[in-house]
């Protein structure tokens, strides 16, 4: 049987690509290397939803997609059924290609760490020996100082869902637990904790570069980049060294590294089709190494995704562009240009209480009824994003230089019902009958630089640099009547305002580290780093007290860091780190008449961890242990759609961590993770919200030839919702499903084709995992669920 590809989609027709998967095999232990492909996924219902769900029609049709849509379906599916007659006598275990890797490296991980995980691109398919490395979801690299889980691109491909944002990627971790309740990536994550630390108390880059609201530090999930552009994600769980930047780094950071253009010019349109009437379906283009303008190499990638969710009338459509071009400029300079443009309509729920879980079911998110405040066309946002940056990389007299400019955007307008869990009842100042509600808007950029000087200075290397960035912020809000077409709800309409605010952050930070080789096996780096803060706010209405303010304060903070490793063998490390954290209090802090005599003080902390890392062809392993001294820690509580904050005083985390990948014979492996967490007040010796006291994961991994599988559970303990260990919550657990198969060389001009099987939730557990919050007019607590079984097929091949 023979195919004619260029007849069927002569648009998508090429006659270079990569391969979509590849095995390395490696001599060096301290690295771990992984290929990089661009993943195209896709995702349909596979079943009807709940005749809870109704029927759930979005503005825009599906004529928006179709042409995306059918071009992609219409060449994957004509590529699969041409290449399953040729590929059925194909042997698992016989070598499919020798061709030679490309390679190219990539530096990731904490800002500053030792960290130097080399990434090989464009390798093929090829039958060696699995290693433990090959096959680990997470793992610790042996240069590492601090406690670490880095995630490779083979399990965000293989595994994590074509929908997943980086929070659903990252809660494999030890210490990691994650709530998102629409479905993976289907909603913003609504608790992102690590070792008890919340989003907004810990760092989170992308490509190196410390990004979120400068209001509260948080990150927005769903507004940013998509899995089919990330292609690694690292877990620092500590403070890293002075080098580390950001406005939360005590907790934590989250280093997100987009993929590498390939050497090799290819095509690869991607779909997917999933529960939830989910679709994604998207195209990536390298250009390959361009020798006639300096070996220039690019990619560009696009990528639609809708999806009704698995909460009912909580869809979301999301269109995404994610480029970067890298052009070398001479033997030591290379400047890199990337920017992520991303546009998102979600429809919002805050969560259900109880009663609403036990009449309408687990997955009761809005409804579709026009005289109801919870009616799913008064709640939903409206947010476009952009995230650029220009990265100079040199080499002069001896030091090593990189300068990264850079500049993020967020534009959000949101919509909300009064009181969407009911219990406010209708009424407004054009009729006791009609809906009230509110509209907001929040635009926000930020400006940035980051200047990193290296150089060998007698027995190591010094260490200087800096990050400066602003970021401005306009914030409004306003009480509107949405039966009378978003008319501001006041008399006079002057009153309707609730905020009208404009606001900024300027952050300076500055370091100096030097790295001691103290000998062949010993490495001691010490470092300071001075934080500088300074909050302004220009308010013609506050939020909380509705006065006009205008106020301004710093916050300034000396932190050292030391820390040592200590190679026992090639393939065995240790370290020992102490730190000090510091995070500037949050903008609420100004929701006063005066704040000038608020008594909240910033957070901060004193860092003191262990470890150690194993890595052989056999065995994976880390262990560590932990103790955060955590002063003026300030909590928050959710109201309604109003977050409100306090001080909780002084806390404790400790605990210990532990992650393994043991290699069996026939291309199986079995891994672990666990973690015994405690999060506690000085004060009572109680819980904080929010902290599981233990996690657990524990899957069997199967990886040979063009196959490729996985079975993983993950265990989150117990944990409290509110302060006061109230809202006691049970531990839960939820095991995942992905198979996959590599078509290699089906067609002429086709080098690979992957059909890519995923099953979430497999034990279809549905109870209650997070306290969303509480309604605004009762205080009744509200909740988010574990969504249901979802199953998820992925379609992808490179020209």
């Amino acid at each position: 049987m023979t195919c004619d590809f260029s007849k069927i989609a002569p648009a998508l027709s090429c006659r270079h690509f990569r391969c979509h998967r590849r095995v390395i095999e490696i001599t060096s232990p301290p690295a771990i290397l992984r290929g990089s492909s661009g993943r195209m996924a896709c995702t349909r219902p596979f079943g009807p939803k709940s005749h809870r769900r109704g029927f759930f029609m979005r503005n825009r049709l599906s004529a928006q997609r179709s042409l995306l849509s059918v071009s992609v379906a219409t060449a994957l599916g004509s590529v699969l059924l041409c290449s399953v007659p040729l590929r059925l006598a194909m042997a698992a275990d016989a070598p499919v290609d020798t061709a030679q890797p490309t390679a190219g490296t990539t530096t990731t991980g904490t800002m500053g760490s030792n960290t130097r995980i080399v990434q090989l691109k464009g390798v093929v398919v090829s039958a060696g020996v699995e290693t433990a490395a090959d096959q680990a979801p997470t793992q610790a690299s042996l240069v590492a100082t601090q406690p670490q889980s880095i995630i490779g691109d083979r399990y965000i491909e293989n595994v994590a869902a074509a929908t997943a944002n980086y929070s659903d990627i990252v809660k494999i971790a030890p210490s990691v637990a994650d709530v998102d309740p629409n479905g993976p990536g289907l909603m913003e994550s609504q608790f992102l904790s690590i070792r008890g630390f919340q989003n907004g108390e810990y760092n989170v880059t992308f490509d190196g570069i410390p990004w979120g609201d400068s209001n509260d530090f948080t990150q927005h999930s769903t507004s940013y980049f998509m899995p089919q552009d990330i292609g690694q994600v690292t877990v620092d769980r500590g403070p890293g060294s002075a080098r580390t930047l950001g406005n939360a780094t005590f907790g934590g950071t989250l280093s997100v590294d987009s993929k590498d253009p390939d050497q090799t010019m290819s095509v690869n349109p991607f779909l997917s089709v999933a529960s939830f009437n989910t679709q994604v379906e998207g195209v990536r283009v390298d250009t390959g190494k361009l020798d006639q303008y300096g070996g220039t190499t690019a990619y560009f990638s696009v990528k639609n995704l809708n999806s009704d969710g698995y909460l009912t009338h909580a869809g979301l459509d999301r269109q995404n562009f994610f480029g970067k071009i890298v052009q070398p400029l001479g033997a030591d300079t290379t400047l890199t240009l990337a920017s992520n443009l991303t546009r998102l309509h979600q429809n919002v729920s805050l969560g259900a209480t109880r009663a609403q879980i036990e009449q309408f079911g687990p997955d009761y998110g809005l409804s579709a009824d026009p005289t109801s405040q919870s009616y799913y066309r008064y709640n939903y946002d409206d947010i476009t994003t952009d995230f650029e940056y220009l990265d100079l990389q040199t080499k002069l007299d001896g030091w090593d230089i990189g300068d990264k400019l850079y500049t993020y955007g967020y534009r959000h307008r949101g919509y909300n019902g009064a009181d969407p869990n009911g219990e406010q009842p209708n009424g407004t100042v054009y009729g006791p009958d009609n809906v009230p509600g509110q509209r907001m808007r929040m635009d926000y950029r930020s400006v940035g630089d980051i200047l990193r000087l290296s150089h060998t200075f007698g027995p190591g290397e010094v260490h200087l640099g800096g990050w400066a960035d602003r970021q401005t912020n306009q914030r409004l809000q306003y009480e509107i009547d949405w039966s009378n077409g978003g008319a501001l709800n006041a008399v006079p309409t002057s009153a309707a305002v609730d905020r009208y605010m404009s606001d900024s952050l300027t952050d300076m930070q500055t370091y100096a580290e030097y790295q001691w080789h103290a000998t062949d096996k010993l490495d001691v780096t010490g470092g300071l780093k001075f934080v500088n803060f300074r909050r302004t706010l220009n308010a013609a209405v506050n939020q909380k007290t509705g006065l006009p303010i205008n106020y301004a304060q710093t916050w300034t903070r000396d932190l050292p860091s030391l820390d040592l490793h200590y190679a026992l063998a090639d393939h065995w490390s240790a370290y020992a780190q102490w730190a000090k954290g510091f995070l500037a209090p949050n903008l609420n802090t100004f929701y006063t008449i005066d704040p000038s005599k608020n008594q909240v003080v910033p957070e901060g902390t004193t860092n003191e961890q262990i470890g150690t890392a194993w890595n052989t062809d056999g065995l994976n392993f880390s262990l560590d242990a932990y103790h955060i001294d955590f002063s003026n820690k300030i909590e928050s509580r959710k109201i309604a759609a109003q977050t409100m904050f306090y001080n909780a005083g002084g806390a404790i985390y400790k605990g210990v961590e532990g992650e393994l990948t043991v290699a069996l014979a026939g291309g199986f492996s079995v891994y672990g993770n666990a973690s015994l967490n405690s999060a506690r007040k000085k004060s009572d010796d109680s819980w904080l919200p929010n902290a599981p006291d233990r996690t657990a994961a524990l899957g069997v991994l199967f990886d040979h030839g063009p196959w490729s599988a996985s079975l993983i559970d993950k265990y989150v303990g117990v944990r409290y919702g509110d302060d006061g260990q109230t809202e006691r919550l049970g531990g839960y657990s939820t095991a995942d499903l992905a198979a996959s198969y590599v078509f290699v060389h089906p067609l002429g001009a086709v080098r690979d084709a992957t059909v890519s099987v995923k099953v979430n939730n497999l034990a279809d557990n549905t109870r209650i995992n997070a306290l969303a919050g509480y309604t605004g007019q009762d205080g009744t607590p509200l909740y988010w669920t574990i969504p249901e079984r979802s199953f998820e097929l992925d379609l992808s091949a490179h020209f």
